[in-house]
């Protein structure tokens, strides 16, 4: 599926995405059917990134589609509790769903979608920990309860790393700049390319927003571009470029 948009976000392959991925499930067995729904829930707003990014409108066959996977496996009500009051992948999940019902409104009022979740709380940066008989001047550390898990939070929460959808979580991203730059430096030394693309994503989304980062995302961006592998990896760096205007990515 992200291979699919990815084809789409560069002008090759099918006209539609969604479209075209669920007219081949439907010659597939019942149970693969229904995980080619759930792949487009998966991927959440993304789906819809190449008519984002490029500001072309989709097929209507996309987006109803879309709005037939989300009839099908609807987004949970009531969201759940922001972690740790509750489990963190449904509250990522919540986020996703949110993305995705925001960016199909907005593209088509004219198709009926799902109502969107009410979102969840965002996640929050712990501020930076002195490190204990530091000297006062010092610059404090950060322990792994600070930067290091919001960061990895962060990058699950890339499918709203897209232009036009704000809430909380990009608040959050906005306050946290120095967080993701770290996080996603740590995950390109740790060779870990899929963290670091979903990360760089954030940081393309805030430099497109104009916010002042402490490093360059472009270098970072084509660095994971030729390191990192696989469909998703490809379509976080890709959207990223489109971000950052590196349309050779």
């Amino acid at each position: 599926m992200a291979r699919r948009v990815l084809d789409a976000l560069r002008g090759a392959g099918h006209t539609t995405v969604t479209a075209a991925h669920l007219e081949h499930a439907a010659t597939l067995p019942p149970e693969d059917q229904v995980a080619a729904l759930g792949a487009v829930r998966l991927l959440g707003a993304d789906v819809l990134a190449p008519y984002v990014l490029t500001g072309s409108a989709p097929p209507a066959e996309e987006t109803v589609a879309v709005a037939a996977a989300l009839d099908a496996l609807p987004p949970a009500q009531p969201p759940p509790a922001a972690p740790p009051g509750g489990p963190e992948p449904a509250w990522v999940r919540a986020w996703i769903d949110w993305s995705l019902v925001t960016v199909l409104a907005r593209i088509d009022p004219a198709v009926t979608a799902p109502t969107a979740p009410e979102p969840p709380p965002p996640p929050r940066c712990a501020a930076p920990t002195a490190p204990r008989h530091a000297p006062a001047t010092a610059e404090g550390g950060v322990t792994h309860e600070g930067w290091v898990p919001w960061s990895v939070l962060m990058g699950q929460l890339s499918p709203l790393a897209l232009p036009g959808l704000d809430g909380p979580v990009h608040q959050a991203a906005r306050s946290g700049a120095t967080g993701l730059a770290r996080g996603a430096t740590r995950a390109v030394l740790r060779r870990d390319f899929p963290t670091a693309a979903r990360i760089t994503r954030w940081l393309a989304w805030l430099h497109a927003e104009g916010v002042r980062l402490p490093l360059d995302p472009a270098p970072l961006t084509e660095h994971i571009t030729l390191l990192g592998g696989g469909g998703r990896v490809a379509l976080d760096t890709a959207i990223a470029g489109r971000l950052l205007g590196l349309e050779s990515v």
